[in-house]
């Protein structure tokens, strides 16, 4: 399959690294339905992609309004040939912090939005494309593309929550991946390492320049740029499948 004729599902794609995403997209020449949580902010964003994108809200830790937003997607589209799961936090807390001991409901929260939602993303997802013509000679119906982290492999202190949520993400790809297999359906994780996004616009230079050093090559962040391009790879690649491909510059990162 080729990105030009991509029609895609994105969550998170009002920022960051599902904006770059769709930016690629909609300038392949293919379409995209971003599912974010911010209308005001959303629909300003995506109106900037033109006609060949709209934005849907939906808060990924609900299966309802999840089902909701992904058949609007299917009636804006036509069909879902990618989906690309961007949306998460990263809340950083201990678990014997000063202030108390860190409670199981926040715990439960950032599993809930992380690895749930993805989940339930990936469930509607799926459903809707086993119902797609087949393309090519491979006869694909479709990509789903899980974002992780290199937390899930080294998480760092402070980091248990966010770990655990993306731990389940990259165990979730190669059982899906199998599952799949028979509907023409690959799935894929990318485990990024430490990109310039929105989340860390409030970080002071300082702690900016501290983190890229930590980077053996590129000396820097990584760009969303970067992680579209990955996707695409995914995408245009029937080969790549039930992996999970860290994206970060060599970084392996250290306790705290």
């Amino acid at each position: 399959m080729k990105l030009c004729e991509c029609m895609a599902l994105i969550t998170g794609g009002a920022s960051g690294l599902g904006l770059a995403t769709a930016k690629k997209i909609i300038a392949a020449g293919g379409s995209v339905a971003v599912l974010d949580i911010n209308p005001e902010k959303s629909t300003a964003s995506v109106a900037k992609l033109g006609k060949r994108a709209r934005f849907f809200e939906a808060d990924v830790a609900s299966e309802a309004a999840v089902d909701k937003a992904v058949s609007q997607a299917v009636d804006f589209l036509g069909e879902i040939t990618l989906t690309v799961n961007c949306a998460g936090i990263a809340p950083s807390r201990r678990v014997l912090a000063r202030d108390g001991l860190m409670d199981t409901a926040e715990f439960e929260n950032i599993i809930r939005i992380n690895l749930i939602g993805s989940f339930s993303v990936c469930r509607a997802a799926a459903n809707v494309m086993q119902h797609n013509n087949p393309h090519g000679s491979d006869e694909e119906r479709g990509v789903i593309v899980n974002t992780a982290s290199i937390a899930a492999l080294e998480g760092q202190i402070g980091q248990a929550a966010y770990a655990a949520s993306k731990g389940g993400v990259v165990s979730m790809a190669l059982p899906l991946a199998r599952e799949f297999a028979r509907i023409g359906v690959r799935v894929m994780t990318i485990a990024p390492g430490i990109f310039e996004t929105p989340m860390f616009d409030t970080l002071p230079v300082e702690a900016r320049e501290a983190l890229a050093a930590n980077t053996p090559y590129p000396h820097r962040l990584g760009k969303a740029e970067e992680y579209a391009s990955l996707v695409q790879q995914i995408y245009e690649n029937p080969m790549l499948n039930g992996e999970v491909i860290r994206l970060d510059g060599a970084l392996r990162m250290q306790p705290k």
